[in-house]
């Protein structure tokens, strides 16, 4: 088609192209002729408007921010308004945005996940705060779940994907400063969704007695239970780490309490979260009512429940490369023989150190057969960590 309308642009004769007056001359009378070939101005047209429509069918959709909310530790107290444009969107599709605070959260709400695009391809929503945050581009059949531990690939039914880090310098959450067992800790003071119930947190629900043993405390307050959430001030690492609690028998099976490592940055490696937990997690009937693991618990093998007895237990977790040896046993020894419980080693999975720090949990989990009933406290005699 080219080769013809340039043929056809050569046979022109110069006296049939257009001419205009030449403004830039005082004389009206003065022209000067402008040599453009129409078929060549169309040919361009040709290419210029189909070219770009050719482009813009193959170019991936793509979505980006407009409004950044800020980085923060995520809690139920706070939501700010996080917006964007999509390019690129079919009908029928929508935005999920995420929240990374430990896990990837869904905004604003699980149950209200998907966002609408506008007719000028904008899209805003609530969300709640979040060390970094998440838009995905999904087809109406995608199920986004409630939390995430890594984001998912773009695939079949995620066109696109997008993550941006939260504005500003990071904020995390307000905690009140505690002292025990000679080291120093943060107790968490804003809600938590742990255990599938937005549960209050107090700063109030942890303090020491005058023999320097840790009280954790579960508390009635209006129609929400205040738990206790208590994290180590600094980093370990690989090593021992031991912790003597007087007596676990006594709790509800909605009770949970866990020793646990947690490294809210540690999402490739399941935020590097293992575990010593007591509680039957909402089911009255359970046979165990303790458990060793590691993450994620959804991996076979990567739980070992076991009975927890009346009494005093010290619980360890030593952790080295590819290995982690978890033990109970009763009493409260923190060297020599004692009348073992239970014991369980992790080789696989097993993560490697990074920002992970300690954590006290005493929380209450969702259950319909077993709800939370009465105020509950633990008292942790003794922790001690061993490089």
């Amino acid at each position: 088609m080219a080769i013809v309308i340039l043929e056809k642009i050569k046979t022109f004769r110069l006296d049939s192209l257009p001419c205009v007056a030449d403004r830039s001359s005082r004389s009206v009378r003065k022209v000067r002729c402008v040599l453009v070939p129409l078929p060549l101005i169309a040919l361009a047209a040709f290419f210029l408007m189909h070219g770009c429509r050719v482009q813009n069918a193959d170019a991936p959709p793509s979505i980006e921010f407009t409004k950044i909310p800020p980085a923060a530790q995520g809690g139920r107290e706070r939501v700010d308004t996080i917006a964007g444009r999509v390019t690129g969107a079919h009908p029928g599709q929508h935005i999920v945005v995420y929240a990374r605070s430990g896990p990837w959260w869904v905004q604003p709400w699980p149950d209200r996940p998907f966002i609408p695009i506008q007719a000028d391809s904008s899209w805003s929503t609530d969300t709640h705060l979040g060390f970094e945050y998440a838009a995905l581009l999904v087809d109406a059949g995608y199920q986004p779940p409630p939390t995430m531990d890594v984001l998912p690939n773009q695939g079949v039914t995620v066109a696109a994907i997008t993550t941006v880090k939260g504005s500003g310098s990071i904020a995390l959450a307000p905690t009140k400063p505690l002292k025990f067992s000679g080291y120093d800790w943060k107790v968490r003071t804003i809600s938590s969704d742990r255990g599938g119930m937005n549960n209050l947190y107090d700063g109030d629900n942890a303090w020491t007695d005058k023999k320097g043993a840790l009280h954790l405390q579960i508390k009635k307050k209006g129609d929400k239970w205040s738990c206790t959430e208590v994290i180590s001030d600094r980093s370990f690492g690989y090593g021992t780490y031991i912790t003597v609690v007087r007596d676990v028998s006594l709790l509800e099976p909605s009770t949970i309490l866990s020793f646990t490592t947690f490294d809210d940055w540690g999402g490739d490696q399941h935020y590097r979260e293992m575990d010593t937990e007591f509680g039957r997690w909402g089911e009255p009937e359970r046979k165990s009512n303790a458990q060793f693991g590691i993450q994620p618990f959804y991996v076979p093998g990567n739980l070992d429940p076991f009975n927890a007895p009346a009494g005093p237990l010290t619980s360890s977790m030593h952790w080295e490369s590819g290995r982690a040896s978890f033990e109970t046993v009763r009493g409260e020894s923190t060297h020599g023989s004692a009348p073992v419980v239970a014991q369980h080693v992790f080789t696989s999975g097993v993560p490697t150190p990074g920002k992970e720090t300690f954590q006290f949990l005493f929380y209450v989990v969702a259950s319909e057969k077993a709800p939370e009933t009465k105020d509950a406290e633990v008292v942790i005699e003794k922790f001690e960590y061993m490089p």
